[in-house]
């Protein structure tokens, strides 16, 4: 056995044994490779990461829509169940490529769509960080102002964005230690709420809509909920990326699906519960739970408001790294708090009309997402497993248009089938007004570049033309990928 390969060994070793990282340390690492020494965690914190950032108030206000819709109780848990399942296996998938790599999701893209193709999905995922940031704090904020009466949106916005831009500076391990804390805090605060709400079962079953264009309703409801958890998939291995690189791909991918999973259905089904109840005079979610929860009001909205803030830890941290994806220089915290100043001024501009622009805000943000995912997934599970390479950072081409040219057709492949706010296609006019883009749009990207693979497996590979890791900001070792 090498020197070399002895100390890997122990530093992996070493790694293995270190739970958590120090929480109250700024973070250094901005996108380059974790190396073995640095590596700590456990798959269980997948499960408390997602299921604390998932137990928020985006997830319950997507609540309201199937009471909007007209949804009957079957539908309801039809659309919600199936939903949340798809998403959160987008998300779930993902979770694996950190390890594998000790790299951040977009960062990883470079592997995929070239040095600077990569870019193309980043900039997607640094405008639907950003989106995210400013929707929750919305919330969030209304939140606050219930709990104290008066204080001026602007305020309410300043103060959660700075307890945000805390976490998001010091950065991966105090997220995750807040994601642990928020995930029994929370879900002891929205047991006591869940309970009040069931007890109250009689007006729940008294519960009745109007029939027509149910099935309509019902694809509107799938495609929201899948495309909430689903969303997250770009941000996946922002949070897994310091595991341990032999850590079982599978118990990453199962840790990741259930808190998903657990959180969006419990928050989406109390959402539809609280809308029930609350009845229809009552626009406003928030205001809404306080008004049901009764005695417990103000712990319903303080969870609401602690939930906002786990949410956007998130948001924050993945936008920064999305920034530099796209090439922007800085350091990590530096970008963080250009997010945040930034999403700040988006929520306030934008609280007045929130209930208008929520669900198209959903609706939109899958269509660029699946397409990716297809690419993304096939690179990771079948192409790099096949061709057992080693890529480093000196071999990446600027673009590598195989997977480049699935993800576009993917999302032109999708667009008759999209029945969006601002445009219809025919096919989902012919069958409807039923939006099945998102998955026409993952399957047609996800085939066309297994295809494309086998395309160039049946011939010789060019040499790919070595370019400056300098630029890269990664490791000159670069990162193995692969099965």
């Amino acid at each position: 056995m090498s020197t070399h390969h002895r100390i890997s060994t122990q530093d992996e070793a070493l790694s293995d044994t270190r739970q958590h990282g120090p929480l109250l340390a700024v973070e250094s690492r901005g996108i380059e490779p974790v190396a073995a020494g640095e590596r700590h965690g456990r798959p269980l914190d997948q499960l408390t990461l997602w299921f604390g950032s998932n137990i928020t108030i985006g997830d319950f206000a997507l609540g309201v829509l199937p009471v909007t819709l007209g949804l009957s109780w079957p539908l309801v848990l039809a659309s919600v169940l199936i939903g949340n399942l798809l998403g959160a296996l987008a998300v779930a998938v993902c979770s694996p490529m950190g390890p594998a790599a000790g790299l951040p999701q977009l960062i990883l893209g470079r592997y995929t769509f070239g040095r600077l193709g990569s870019r193309l999905p980043a900039a997607f995922n640094y405008l639907s960080t950003l989106g995210w940031f400013a929707v929750n704090t919305i919330l969030a904020a209304e939140g606050l102002r219930i709990l104290v009466p008066g204080m001026p949106i602007w305020v309410a916005s300043a103060l959660l964005v700075l307890v945000q831009a805390v976490l998001a500076v010091y950065g991966h391990d105090l997220i995750h230690g807040f994601e642990r804390v928020m995930t029994v805090v929370l879900g002891v605060l929205f047991l006591i709420v869940t309970i009040h709400a069931v007890t109250r079962g009689g007006a729940l079953g008294s519960y009745h809509v109007v029939h027509h264009g149910e099935w309509t309703a019902f694809a509107v409801m799938l495609s929201a909920a899948f495309s909430y958890v689903a969303s997250w998939a770009p941000y996946a291995s922002d949070y897994s990326r310091y595991l341990p690189e032999r850590t079982r791909k599978g118990r990453v991918l199962g840790s990741a699906f259930l808190g998903s999973f657990v959180a969006s259905v419990w928050m989406e089904l109390l959402g539809v519960a609280v809308a029930v109840l609350a009845g229809a005079g009552t626009s406003n979610p928030v205001a809404a739970l306080h008004h049901v929860a009764g005695g417990f009001g103000d712990v319903a909205v303080l969870a609401i408001v602690l939930g906002g803030v786990a949410a956007n830890a998130l948001n924050a941290y993945s936008n920064a790294l999305s920034a530099a994806a796209l090439g922007v220089g800085g350091r990590r915290a530096l970008l963080t708090m250009a997010t945040c100043v930034l999403g700040f001024v988006i929520a306030v501009a934008g609280s007045g009309n929130f209930e208008g622009n929520y669900e198209d805000f959903l609706l939109m943000l899958g269509y660029w997402i699946t397409p990716w995912l297809g690419v993304v997934v096939v690179d990771f599970y079948l192409r790099r497993g096949v061709r057992r390479k080693r890529l480093s950072a000196k071999t990446l081409s600027p673009f590598a248009w195989p997977a480049l040219a699935a993800f576009v057709l993917g999302v032109l492949i999708e667009l008759p089938f999209i029945d969006g706010p601002f445009y219809e296609g025919p096919i989902a006019k012919a069958l409807g007004n039923i939006d099945t883009s998102y998955y026409v749009g993952f399957l047609a990207a996800a085939i066309i570049y297994v295809l494309a693979g086998r395309v160039l497996r049946a011939r010789p590979e060019p040499a790919e033309r070595p370019v400056a890791t300098a630029s890269l900001a990664l490791d000159p070792e670069g990162a193995k990928l692969g099965a």
